[in-house]
């Protein structure tokens, strides 16, 4: 073959496999992990479960879905007492990951820098001892800081103290669902729950959907999802139809340990306010996507209007 035509092909080829291989890419089976917030034992116990009931019917679905292990991002406030104790000691010997959610649950935006910090070390004082405590930090609200200054300092403040951020890629409002479905069992015990687990299953695919899609136009390739759950009722009844229909839709449930090596969560996206949705955050800093972003990213008044319409 004459040389020219040869490195004509070689190169066609290689052309060929860029072209295949980022279709794969784009293409991939998405991956999502779950993750959860708040869990509280200073709340009160929900009709039909106790707060005792409520954490094992939680740990039940992970462990009864081939052993997944998630991550649990503890308030320090709310577990602060032998109780809370003992619900984290039973996330950990399962093998799921603790994490630092502060000890007071304040909105950085709105709490001033030195007294955040401490509020921080606070909190890891809390999980610290447990094995399986990871130095993974999540902003209550997801709001990492107003201005510029205070997100650096806060940023570099967890880096000192070796923390990773614990960012969520697939935000979600099922909290506001929660509080509607507890709402109604107060009033009516015996109410139909079917509606509130399918307005909350297609709630979180939505989300699932919108982030996923989001990531890959933002990076180009798929991302390991961290799903924002919180440790409510409607979790403990439905954890296991919102696992069930991942697996239905085709996506790939992994450990949340596995969803942290994702460099996504390394990033540090130079937006103001920061916060969000680290996918997001990612499209606010791009500067592609103003016209199509809501801020915030999620809110329960976003899923207001849907549920008054279903009665819910």
């Amino acid at each position: 073959m004459d040389r020219r035509l040869f490195v004509q092909s070689v190169l066609a080829g290689f052309a060929g496999f860029e072209v295949n291989q980022a279709a794969s890419t784009r293409s991939a089976r998405p991956r999502v992990s779950i993750t959860m917030d708040d869990i509280d034992v200073n709340s009160s116990d929900t009709p039909g479960l106790s707060l005792d009931e409520r954490n094992e019917a939680i740990l039940k679905a992970l462990r009864g879905h081939s052993g997944l292990k998630g991550a649990l991002f503890v308030c320090g406030m709310r577990v602060d007492n032998e109780r809370g104790r003992s619900h984290l000691s039973a996330w950990d010997r399962e093998g799921h990951i603790i994490g630092n959610h502060s000890y007071s649950h304040w909105n950085y935006a709105s709490t001033e820098y030195e007294k955040y910090a401490q509020d921080i070390l606070r909190g890891e004082a809390i999980v610290r001892d447990y094995p399986r405590f990871k130095k993974l930090f999540r902003f209550p609200f997801l709001k990492e800081g107003d201005t510029a200054a205070k997100r650096d300092r806060m940023r570099a403040f967890l880096r000192e103290q070796g923390y990773r951020m614990g960012y969520v890629t697939i935000d979600t409002s099922e909290w506001a669902i929660d509080e509607r479905l507890k709402k109604r069992l107060h009033v009516r015990a015996d109410a139909d729950l079917h509606p509130y687990r399918d307005f909350y299953l297609a709630h979180i695919w939505d989300r699932a959907l919108y982030y996923d899609g989001l990531a890959r136009k933002v990076l180009g390739r798929p991302v390991s999802h961290t799903l924002l759950v919180h440790h409510n009722l409607l979790n403990a009844l439905f954890l296991p139809d919102l696992l069930e229909m991942f697996d239905r839709k085709g996506w790939r449930l992994i450990d949340a340990e596995e969803a942290y090596r994702d460099p996504v969560f390394s990033m540090a996206p130079d937006i103001v306010p920061a916060g969000e949705s680290i996918v997001w955050a990612l499209a606010k800093a791009s500067g592609r996507f103003q016209h199509t972003l809501r801020y915030p990213g999620e809110d329960g008044v976003y899923e207001t209007a849907a549920m008054d319409r279903l009665g819910l």
